[in-house]
């Protein structure tokens, strides 16, 4: 299979086959939601991004082996529903970050801040912070040693913009941490995978900075 980035909730999971690391994308909930698992292909480590909803069909995906841990982008409810499910099914250590680990009803086990790195087996994500749709909403960053970067980005950045925010003061955050930590950092290249819809890159998304800024969302 080609991978697409698209996906819709009762469809055929996306699977990602890269050097090191599969990243398989699955819809899931009334929300259109994208849950993502990760697998060391070296050695089989696996981590879940965000268990959004419906169990069985994560716990598919996940398949027979172990699941190491489960990290939540951010608080909004869509985005744990089935995290309780899949803890309890699993045993996975939970993360989130810090600023928002109190708000997800189950406990964090390791609350996480900008620039500290998790491990998937031989693979490295690394936090970063995009404080603006939640106080404490991360992306996390796999910068593939033989190929491009990959970020993950919950609902902090989308084909098109970034994600909703309560206020003003909460829109120029998130629309300076994407400038500093995102597009100033990392390449055209750069795929995205978004917390619901269709993956971009940062190449399509760059050109509307400025008009991301005036819009003022």
């Amino acid at each position: 299979m080609t991978y697409t980035g698209r996906t819709h909730v009762g469809g055929t999971p996306q699977v990602r086959e890269l050097a090191h690391l599969m990243v398989t994308k699955v819809s899931v909930g009334p929300m259109d939601n994208s849950a993502y698992l990760l697998r060391c292909r070296g050695t089989g480590v696996q981590l879940l991004i965000d268990a959004a909803a419906d169990e069985d069909t994560l716990l598919s995906v996940i398949g027979a082996d172990a699941l190491a841990r489960v990290v939540t982008t951010h608080h909004h409810a869509d985005h744990w529903q089935a995290l309780e499910d899949i803890v309890s099914a699993t045993g996975a250590q939970t993360v989130a970050g810090h600023r928002d680990a109190a708000a997800i009803p189950v406990a964090t086990d390791v609350s996480v801040r900008d620039g500290e790195v998790l491990n998937i087996g031989d693979c490295a994500l690394q936090v970063i912070e995009l404080v603006g749709h939640t106080p404490g909403s991360i992306g996390l960053l796999y910068d593939d040693p033989d190929g491009y970067p990959h970020l993950f980005t919950g609902d902090s950045l989308f084909p098109g913009g970034p994600g909703k925010t309560p206020g003003p003061d909460e829109f120029t955050s998130l629309m300076d941490d994407l400038e500093a930590k995102v597009f100033a950092r990392l390449p055209d290249e750069t795929w995205v995978y978004p917390g619901h819809g269709d993956d971009t890159t940062l190449g399509a998304e760059r050109p509307h900075l400025a008009e991301w800024r005036e819009r003022g969302w």
